[in-house]
This record gives structure tokens, sequence and C-alpha cells, in this order.
């Protein structure tokens, strides 16, 4: 029995760069005879970067020369005549309609995407395809569940992540992460058009320094660090939280992007056994908590989970802003951790933690603008995710205990980078300070100073705010929502 039910369709690649587990390509290959393939570099989106040298740009172009290889290969393995990705370079509400229309696809088949923009450029989308009689059809990829298919028994979305995470549990046991086959039917791909994937100077961004940071690109790129990780998954509870140590996955950018599939990511801390793959799988777990919390309450893009936390009087601190933003706080935790985003796009968790921390409750500026740095400059960008994790850190989120979870980045950093290794790495102006010193350099006398080669408010600034007091103000701050206790959103 013949089970494919119509003739052509198009794959509208977004942030599901692989063609392996791919829920979107399975569903169109098991179901068209032809099938398409697409990548739009939309100018909506690469017009409000601020900068011509993004890492997301150069990450996104490598991993599709690397996409458009895997495809042909696909197609050429299963019997077929070679295949490829058509790469194209504009508005894509504009651009996929009108190639659905050229190719006369019967269909436009994607990945869902949750964001409040994709949502509306969706829409726009599908509105154009229907007047053409073309049908838009998306599909669950980028998280294991999605809207409300993991509710409270009164049948309400969660606001608080252990109780999600209980029912996620619960709901995995009915429902396993089941990879979608690609290669079976990998045949009816279709040749690309174009010229291929464009170079970064045609699209108008240059090259970065992402070919000398220890990220791979592309499918590839997301499999070595997977099987890197996984001769260390078993030490991740322990070894994740200290930035000095080789402790995380570092594949948060391959998830951001699809160059690997979270179900795989799913199946190998299930299959870890250990107290560091179940710890690991609470991280992939935050994931859908954030993306179900943007889902149901599209407002946080904009203003406090909780709308009594929007009454918050937060402080212009241009000056303070801009030390924070370039390393110049004084505080050399915070500092290195800022020059590690600076300089490679990454930041470790728990730093992004105590920098957030520090932003919102040391120098008391509105979480909204630590939020949009981080979007500009984090390889691995991801909305609900950036979102969720400021609004934890700044206690407007979702979160029990909200404005006494105060950081103190010397603690902090003695408790996690205990040696300074990290913050040596980063700041090398204090290569010379002893572990004693290496928290609080200024706490030095003038002897240890010159000893260090390190003169504390010339090589390297004092504090720029004294913590003990900052947290009173934060205290104080936070008062008019003490008062009137946490509004329901």
């Amino acid at each position: 029995m013949n089970l494919i039910r119509s003739e052509s369709a198009l794959v509208w690649f977004r942030r599901d760069l692989r063609v392996d587990d791919h829920a979107a390509l399975s569903h169109a290959l098991r179901d068209y005879r032809k099938v398409y393939c697409l990548f739009v570099f939309d100018t909506e989106i690469l017009e409000a970067l601020p900068r011509r040298d993004d890492r997301r740009v150069e990450f996104i172009r490598e991993s599709l020369v690397e996409l458009d290889r895997g495809l042909d290969e696909l197609s050429r393995g299963a019997g077929g005549a070679g295949s490829g990705l058509t790469v194209l370079h504009g508005a894509a509400r504009d651009l996929v309609a009108a190639t659905a229309f050229e190719l006369e696809v019967d269909a436009v088949l994607c990945n869902r995407d949750y964001e409040p923009s994709a949502i509306e450029r969706d829409a726009d989308v599908a509105e154009r395809l229907r007047t053409r009689g073309v049908r838009f059809i998306q599909f669950k990829d980028q998280v294991i569940f999605e809207k409300s298919e993991v509710l409270t028994q009164s049948g309400t979305p969660f606001t608080v992540f252990t109780p999600y995470k209980r029912a996620w549990l619960k709901a995995l046991e009915t429902q396993p992460p089941t990879p979608f086959p690609v290669a079976p039917r990998a045949a009816a791909l279709a040749p690309g058009a174009g010229g291929g994937v464009p170079a970064l100077q045609a699209l108008g961004f240059e090259p970065t320094n992402l070919s000398e940071l220890a990220l791979p690109c592309g499918m590839s790129g997301g499999r070595r660090l997977l099987e890197d990780f996984r001769g260390r998954i078993d030490h991740y509870k322990v070894a994740r939280d200290f930035p000095a140590r080789k402790g995380v996955s570092y594949l948060s950018t391959h998830l951001r992007f699809g160059t690997i599939s979270i179900r795989r990511l799913v199946s190998e801390a299930l299959g870890a056994g250990s107290e560091g793959g179940d710890t690991w799988l609470s991280e992939l777990i935050w994931r859908d908590f954030y993306e179900q919390i943007l889902w149901h309450h599209p407002h946080v893009v904009e203003r406090s989970f909780r709308s009594a936390f929007d009454r918050v009087e937060w402080v212009t601190d241009p000056a303070g802003f801009a030390a924070w933003c370039e390393a110049r706080t004084g505080y050399p935790i915070v500092d290195a951790a800022m020059r590690q985003i600076n300089q490679t796009g990454y930041m470790h968790n728990r730093l992004r933690m105590i920098v957030a921390s520090f932003l919102t409750k040391d120098l008391g500026i509105h979480w909204r603008s630590g939020e949009r740095y981080f979007a500009e400059h984090l390889n691995d960008f991801d909305l609900a995710a950036n979102n969720g994790g400021w609004q934890w850190a700044a206690s407007t989120g979702c979160d029990a205990q909200p404005w006494f979870r105060i950081f103190n980045p010397v603690t902090q950093s003695e408790r996690f980078d205990p040696r300074g290794g990290f913050i040596r790495r980063y700041l090398p102006e204090l290569a010379n300070v002893p572990d004693r010193f290496i928290h609080a350099p200024w706490t030095m006398s003038p002897v240890d100073q010159s000893a260090a080669r390190c003169r504390i408010g010339s090589d390297y600034p004092l504090p720029i705010v004294d913590h003990a007091e900052a947290r009173k103000r934060t205290l104080e701050r936070f008062e008019v929502v003490r008062a009137d206790g946490q509004d329901a959103v």
C-alpha cells in the first residue's frame, strides 16, 4: 500500500540544522514523493544585530555547509540522484512563500518555534500559503514536551520548576523520546537551487574568532562534543559549578541551532544511570520549562513574570552598566566572566548567575539591560532560557524565594574558583596575586600589591560598589513587593 499522499513538499530549516532525527524532514520524506530543502538568512533578524562580526551568523553559515553536504550524501546513500540545500538571503516571510509557489509544492513543513516574533512570522507565512492552496505544517522538534502537554492536576501551566520537573518525568514514562527516522526515504530529496551557501561577506558580515574557539560547528561538531562529554557526564553534578574545570557539556549552542537533537541528549542523560546524568537531565528539563513559560506567558519578553515586580524601582546608572559590560567592576569573578563572554561569546552557567545577580542586586540595574547584553553576545542565545535565567537572578520570575537570594561575588568566587584559575585566565593583570587575595584584591596592602605587580585602582580597578551596602539597598528596593506579597501573574 502506497502511503505517500502528495507529490512535493518544501522543508524549511530554521533552528534544526541537521539531517538526522529531524521531525519535519522525517514527515516530509514519509509523506511526499519529492522533498526540497530551504534555509533563509532572514534579514528581519540579521539587520537587527548590532555587530557585523557576529559569531552566531558564522556558526550558522559553517553548519549549513555541512548540512548541504549531508543532505546530498543522504540522498545518494539511499539511491537518489543527490540533493542539496537552497539557501536564500532576504525576508523569510516573503521568500518561503515565493519559493513554495515557484516549486509548486503541496506543502511547506517546518519545526515549531515558540518565540512571539517567530509565531507572528509563521502565521503570516501560513496565511500567504493558504491563499494559494499550499499547506503549512509544523511539528514539535526542539523540545520534549511543548505548549500544554505538561500541566498541573488542575489543568493549568506550571510556574515553579520542581513540580514541573516531577510531572515532566512522569509524562516521559509513557512518552519516551523517540527519534524521527530520515534515511529510509532519503531518495526523495530533490536538488537545491542557487549557488550553495553564501559567504559571510555576501551576507554583510565579517569572519570572527570562531575558528580559534573550542566550539566546533555543525552536526559533526555536536557529535564530537557529545562524545567528549560522555566520558565526563558521571562527574557533572559536582564539576558543572567550577568554571576552571572542564565540567559541562558545551553543547548549548548546538542545542540552540539544532545541530544535535534534544531527544538524543535526553536519551544520553537517561542512559548514563548516574547522579551526573540525572543532574544534566534536570538542566535539559529547564529548557522545556522556560519554553512553556514563554508560550503561556509571552508578556515576560517585556515585563516581569509576576506583575508585582514591575513596581520595583531600578537604578539608572550608565557608568555602572558600562563598567559591568567592560569588566571593570573591581570584582574579579564578575570581570573574568564578562571578559569570557566578550572574548568568546560563551559564559559558564554558574558565572551567568553571578554576573546577573551583581548587575541587578549590587548595581540595582534593570534585568532587561543585562538580558539584552547577553542576547547580543551569547553564542547560545535563546530567548526563553535567557529571559528565564535573568528573571530568576533578578527575583522577578518563576521562583518561590525571590528577593532573599543575593549572591555575594566574593564568597561565590571563593567557593567556585578557589585557586583563582579561571580568574587568572581572563584577568592576566591579576596573574601574580596570591590565592588569599585573588577574590578580593583590594584587600592587599601596598607591599602586597607591589609584590604582585598589580596596583589596585590603576592596574586593576577598585570595587565600584560595596556589596554589603548594595544588599541592604536591594532589600529596600523590593519592599514594595514584600508589602503586597507575590502577586499572581
